[in-house]
């Protein structure tokens, strides 16, 4: 077996990167820099985030009666899921206990499976004459009862460390959930190891790598969807949009990144895109480089801005209204990061981030499909206003703007309802709630076992 693993008996654009929002006052972006935060998480982690400005008093003390009257009904190794998943994102433990049924449960196991996945390809520390192996064996661990990994010195090793107890909550669920979930890590661990030896050269090696990692978390997310019976089966099949969904965000998430990326040796910008402008990556960050650094920028949202239709076109079929708002609010976060990219020096030099207010509005209003229209025109409207007229992308940039002007417009009368027994307001504020509850059981947690034992905490 590949790799450094135990015998135990026991003990996730997507989910690589993050979108990030400012800290409260809405300040200039700081120069250091987060590490180890992860895929469409930075926005809603920190809009959830608890502040004097809405936590009231006694709020903790509700909020986690709440959470564990939920959990009342759950097996030991379930609710411990449900740990790590706060332990390694808050914010996502907030959008994943909104999903209704059994549907909830089973984005869960994904996630942490997907994030223990992910933690293996990041860890530097594990020789690649292991790594290779153990990305493209990782589905098999999921029916291996006592497989586990504890050399890794990555934040969520926990998830590596303890996964007997993940994947025994994977073979708990239906086999519909499990056959989508093995497929993808399947599919994922093997496009990892691809990567892992060599550069993302051209834009559609770009495409291709953003499909491994984020694209197929699209399409294995749609097919649970479709395996729910939430949705309808057609989400599920069409899986050319559902990985525009997760290109999208990916997409978002490496152009924001640039600075943090190049920083730790990683490089994930296209050598197609930056060779025409630089005879190295880094060279971008140079300040006598600043004009040909955001023509390379401008190239790339441009780029990632093709998606839009799609995630218009994904968010329109969708019925339910938990997975609407499970899907929607990470869209309308990375345009928003988007708009703030564009031509912006600042990607160059620190982190781009949208402020804590701007992100709780979206997480409020991103719960229907009109909303979700008017917020991307916005955003497009703003980038619109931003295109110089000697940008070497001008006319693909204004192209992609009025076909996304065009798609947002579409007649509100051939949209389908969705079904819900909660209004829009109430769910979008029970995913606060939720976040505060997986916050309050996070920090009690720590002071039982101490600083050492918390890892997580995205």
């Amino acid at each position: 077996m590949a790799g450094t693993c135990c015998k135990c008996p026991a003990s996730l654009s997507v989910l690589r990167r993050s979108l990030s929002v400012a800290p409260r006052g809405g300040g200039s972006a700081p120069r250091s820099l987060l590490p180890g935060w992860r895929v469409g998480e930075r926005g809603l982690q920190e809009a959830c985030r608890p502040s004097s400005a809405f936590r009231p008093a006694g709020s903790y003390r509700r909020s986690s009666f709440l959470c564990l009257s939920y959990q009342e009904s759950m097996s030991d190794s379930l609710r411990t899921c449900y740990l790590y998943l706060n332990q390694t994102s808050r914010s996502f433990a907030a959008v994943i206990q909104a999903l209704d049924g059994e549907l909830r449960h089973a984005v869960c196991i994904f996630y942490l499976v997907l994030r223990a996945l992910d933690t293996v390809e990041d860890d530097m520390t594990i020789p690649l004459d292991k790594k290779v192996p153990m990305l493209n064996d990782f589905h098999t661990y999921l029916y291996q009862d006592a497989w586990c990994f504890t050399e890794s010195q990555e934040k969520d090793r926990q998830v590596l460390a303890d996964f007997p107890t993940i994947s025994l909550e994977f073979r708990n669920l239906a086999q519909e959930y499990r056959d989508v979930i093995s497929d993808i890590c399947h599919r994922m661990g093997g496009g990892m190891a691809e990567f892992l030896e060599k550069k993302v050269g051209s834009m559609k090696e770009w495409d291709l790598y953003c499909h491994y990692v984020a694209g197929l978390v699209g399409v294995g997310l749609s097919q649970l969807f479709s395996a729910s019976q939430l949705e309808h089966p057609e989400v599920g099949r069409d899986s050319e949009l559902a990985n525009s969904m997760g290109l999208f965000l990916q997409k978002t998430n490496i152009i924001r990144d640039y600075l943090e990326d190049i920083q730790v040796g990683r490089a994930f910008w296209p050598q197609e895109a930056w060779s025409q402008f630089a005879d190295r990556l880094e060279d971008l960050a140079h300040p006598e480089k600043l004009e040909s650094a955001l023509s390379c920028l401008n190239l790339l949202v441009t780029d990632a801005l093709r998606h839009v239709p799609d995630v218009l076109a994904y968010l329109s079929r969708l019925r339910n209204q938990s997975v609407f708002n499970f899907c929607a609010i990470p869209q309308v976060m990375a345009i928003a990061t988007l708009s703030s990219c564009y031509n912006n020096p600042m990607v160059f030099k620190g982190v781009v981030k949208i402020r804590k207010g701007q992100a709780v509005t979206l997480m409020m209003e991103a719960t229907n499909m009109s909303a979700v229209q008017t917020i991307i025109s916005q955003y497009s409207q703003e980038i619109l206003q931003k295109v110089s007229e000697g940008d070497p992308t001008r006319d693909e940039t204004l192209h992609i703007l009025a076909v996304i002007k065009e798609k947002s417009a579409v007649s509100q009368s051939s949209l389908p309802a969705r079904t819900h027994h909660m209004s829009p307001m109430y769910l979008s504020a029970a995913m606060l709630l939720a976040a505060l509850s997986w916050q309050y059981l996070s920090t009690t947690a720590a002071q039982a076992q101490g600083p050492a034992d918390m890892h997580g905490g995205q």
